[in-house]
């Protein structure tokens, strides 16, 4: 197993790890912020409404699938730099779309130049890090996501739905910059990254008894995924259709993401510890209970953002757990190809979630409906997570290349 990189190179990858997942974060949370007023500028029907959510979704499965394997054969480094600097002119094209169907185009662009960040960032947390703390690395890392999106949220609160471009210009300046200072700055370690290393055939991620382990993974990231996505681009405007106001469903997100971070960031660390029975059993139990008090329960503003902070933390401190998985699974060699083919899987999940809501809304479904629908989802996703957590590896993973 690799052991963890020198501190200086540590911490400085982690931090644009961090970064990167800060920019995802910020970036899928913006589309559901401007949706009200993108609504209101551009009058798209609610099928219009589903593609604009989808069509990023569907840009990150391709990249997702593309950029891990591409990491493996030419490093981490440049696949990260080249999808960061992409995505921020690609976003920045967004915002000066001037109806729906060019917005979904640009919305679809961003997210194909964005899928190959999320693998990259989290194959780059695994392979600078220890085995005994590979789990909370990743959890660091993967805290950006909500943070990102809990800025995004607190932006909202002060911002006018009329002002929805912002959003993009903001979400394109920030990764453009990002992009620069890696391609600077960034020096990742020689194991994982080196462009002379073979990566892997495809084929490994099914052999030494990983089948069965790959396929839950796939599994588990679809059901995550869809949740999340649904929640993430579909939350302010379900609540404001159960009567919450609009700056009570910003404050929701912004509880949402923040307590999503700190759930993720406790199910990392305890992954790496004696008690990872209490973090796994509360991000299983987190989900289902907040959807029922978002679902059924009163409009009350306190209930409300509480209820989303919970969900934020059980989904999150989720994702953690599959990806944690995910990195102990797979070798170096090929560690970049199951953290994309695992990213590649909840990419559909999020491309599935915003368009089931979609079909519900336009079939006339109740907010409450189209939240309860999410319950088998969640229900699925616990099985997985508690196969993979409490059942053994059929045998070890295969030794890591020096």
């Amino acid at each position: 197993m690799t052991d963890r990189a020198a501190p200086t190179t540590y911490l400085a990858t982690i931090a644009f790890c961090v970064a990167t997942a800060m920019c995802e974060g910020f970036d899928i949370q913006a589309a559901g912020l401007a949706a009200s007023g993108i609504r209101h500028a551009l009058a798209p029907t609610p099928g219009q409404m589903g593609l604009f959510f989808a069509a990023a979704n569907f840009g990150l499965t391709l990249g997702a699938l593309a950029g891990g394997r591409l990491a493996d054969r030419i490093g981490r480094k440049p696949v990260l730099t080249v999808s960061v600097l992409a995505f921020a002119i690609c976003s920045l094209l967004t915002a000066g779309a001037g109806d729906i169907t060019t917005l979904t185009f640009a919305r679809l662009a961003t997210g194909l130049n964005l899928g190959g960040a999320l693998p990259n960032l989290m194959a780059l947390a695994a392979d600078v890090s220890g085995p005994r703390s590979r789990n909370a690395s990743i959890g660091v890392a993967y805290v950006g996501m909500p943070l990102g999106g809990g800025i995004a949220s607190l932006l909202a609160l002060g911002l006018p739905a009329s002002s929805w471009r912002m959003f993009f210009v903001i979400g394109g300046v920030a990764p453009l910059i990002l992009g620069a200072l890696i391609a600077l700055l960034l020096k990742p370690p020689a194991s994982g990254s080196s462009i002379h290393r073979q990566p892997g055939p495809v084929s490994d991620l099914f052999a030494g008894g990983r089948m069965a382990r790959t396929l839950v993974i796939w599994v588990a990231s679809l059901a995550a995924a869809l949740i999340l996505h649904l929640i993430l681009n579909w939350m302010p405007l379900l609540l404001q259709d159960k009567g919450v106001g609009r700056s009570v469903a910003a404050a929701a997100q912004v509880g949402f993401n923040l307590v999503g971070a700190g759930g993720a960031l406790l199910t990392g660390i305890s992954l790496d510890k004696g008690w990872r029975a209490i973090g796994v059993v509360g991000a299983l139990v987190a989900v289902p209970l907040a959807v029922l008090a978002l679902a059924q329960g009163p409009s009350a503003p306190a209930l409300v953002i509480i209820a989303a902070g919970l969900l934020g933390a059980g989904i999150l401190a989720q994702t953690v757990i599959i990806y944690g998985v995910a990195a102990d699974c797979y070798p170096e060699t090929i560690r970049g190809t199951g953290m994309g083919t695992a990213a590649g899987s909840s990419r559909l999940g999020s491309l599935a979630g915003p368009s089931i809501a979609a079909i519900l809304v336009s079939a006339g479904r109740t907010p409450t409906e189209v939240l309860t629908s999410l319950l088998p989802v969640a229900l699925i996703a616990a099985i997985c997570l508690v196969w993979l957590i409490w059942r053994p590896r059929a045998a070890p993973v295969a030794t890591e290349a020096a």
